[in-house]
């Protein structure tokens, strides 16, 4: 049995959670399994309820959680109803939102109103606005904190009418935009390493580091997902958020504590420094293929892969290029940061022939999180020459009791104890979409290439 800490078997408040897309395949796939294992582990509210909704009926609603959920004795699928909506009605959601909350406050034996509600949206960026207005007009923000998924808006419009919506209806600070990549435990990772050793903190600067390597690729195609990445493509889908959002943890000041608000003022910070992406340091891809989708137009120019070079004007990062990278259907499956370290000076051992530039700390930000070190050792024998080494952090070596929480398992939480830390915020948001925008006015033109390879040559070993 895993041992929990006392703080972590604190249980949040009576809670209905009202889920948006849950027939969907992010519910299916994440949600459901996430709230099971938190309640396995003694995380959920004690009395709690899941109202599932969507446009079309689901029969069984409670044979989609229980088909989701790897673990019979959950009492998830006992504790879920299903209530059709739509943005145009939503009497009868509110209608089961009401009665669900009664049994859990009778359950819980609390009045009504002290039962919170937990409203998250699974739903397309197209639907998103109308809903939020529904939401309002039915008054089920009413006593809520609202999940938003991203994307949050198709463009810099789209996303300032999405947040316009949301503040008619909802507190910022009950607002959760979801980008689930600040949710996993490696992410989270990069504050530790940064703020809690100095070795590392001292020489995180454009003194120091030659340059930074953010890289997502997905060996995963479309999956199933040709109409969605239609309407989104990988700028929308990956740069905006979970790629930027990585490079504001790398990048930001150090906070004045590890609040959410001194945490998110300095990665804002970052962003408000962070320079326009630009078309002659970015390159567009398509993998060969991609038009063959039923979803997908025959013409598409869509892009599956981005590669671009950032910076950030900052007296900390001033020159330093930030490369971010990712695509569908790539050659490897990867979550890494990549901070390069400059020559020493004097090179004392001077031109050491070293490929692939070892000089670097590698931050692995999947499940199985690492972070290795490569250095420069002296090579045994009786000569005094270097060859490369590496020091490696693993995560599940070194804390082998310990066990993380999957991303969504952190979000859920830290939604229910309302912890917005892990969280993006609308003044994020906003100027990312500023960043990306002259890439959507003007894109470069989209290059194909064939599955399980890099693909296009990107814009930094180009100039190299």
């Amino acid at each position: 049995m895993v041992e929990t800490s006392e703080q972590e078997l604190e249980r949040p408040a009576p809670h209905v959670v009202v889920l948006f897309g849950a027939n969907g395949d992010l519910a299916k796939r994440m949600i459901y399994p996430a709230l099971a294992k938190l309640g396995a582990a003694g995380r959920l509210p004690e009395a709690y309820a899941v109202v599932g909704t969507g446009r079309h009926d689901v029969e069984d609603y409670a044979a989609v959680i229980t088909e989701s959920v790897d673990d019979e004795s959950s009492d998830l699928a006992k504790r879920a109803t299903f209530q059709t909506s739509d943005a145009d009605d939503g009497a009868d959601l509110a209608a089961a939102i009401g009665k669900a909350e009664q049994d859990v406050a009778d359950e819980a034996g609390v009045d009504v109103s002290d039962v919170r509600r937990l409203v998250y949206l699974s739903v397309p960026p197209s639907s998103m606005t109308d809903i939020v207005a529904m939401l309002g007009r039915e008054g089920i923000t009413d006593r809520a904190r609202l999940v938003v998924e991203k994307p949050f808006g198709t463009d810099l419009d789209s996303s300032r009418e999405l947040d316009a919506a949301i503040k008619d209806v909802a507190d910022e600070g009950d607002v959760f935009r979801v980008d689930h990549f600040l949710g996993k435990e490696a992410v989270q990772n990069v504050l530790a390493l940064r703020f809690a050793n100095r070795v590392f903190g001292s020489v995180w600067n454009r003194d120091n580091v030659s340059s930074v390597q953010i890289d997502v690729p997905e060996t995963l195609g479309l999956e199933g997902r040709g109409s969605f990445y239609e309407t989104v493509g990988a700028l929308r889908d990956m740069v905006t958020t979970h790629l930027s959002q990585i490079l504001g943890f790398v990048a930001l000041e150090p906070p004045a504590d590890l609040t959410a608000e001194s945490v998110r003022d300095a990665k804002a910070a970052v962003f408000e420094a962070l320079q326009p992406f630009t078309k002659g340091d970015t390159v567009y891809g398509q993998f060969d293929g991609y038009r063959d989708d039923e979803d997908v137009a025959d013409d598409s120019d869509v892009e599956t892969l981005v590669a671009l070079t950032a910076y950030v004007d900052t007296d900390r990062w001033r020159g330093v290029p930030f490369h971010l990278r990712t695509g569908k259907a790539m050659a490897d499956d990867r979550r890494t940061v990549t901070v390069r370290f400059r020559e020493p000076d004097p090179a004392l051992f001077g031109d050491t022939g070293d490929e692939g530039h070892p000089h670097e700390l590698v931050l692995d930000l999947s499940d199985e999180a690492k972070v290795a070190v490569k250095v420069r050792g002296k090579r045994p024998g009786p000569e005094l020459e270097v060859a490369p080494a590496t020091l490696t952090l693993d995560y599940a070596e070194d804390f082998p009791d310990d066990h993380p929480l999957a991303a969504y398992e952190r979000i859920l939480l830290d939604v229910f104890h309302g912890d917005q830390l892990l969280f993006a915020r609308a003044d994020e948001v906003d100027r990312l979409w500023q960043v990306c925008q002259p890439l959507l006015d003007d894109p470069p033109e989209t290059q194909t290439y064939a599955k399980d390879t890099w693909g296009p040559t990107p814009p930094w070993e180009k100039q190299g």
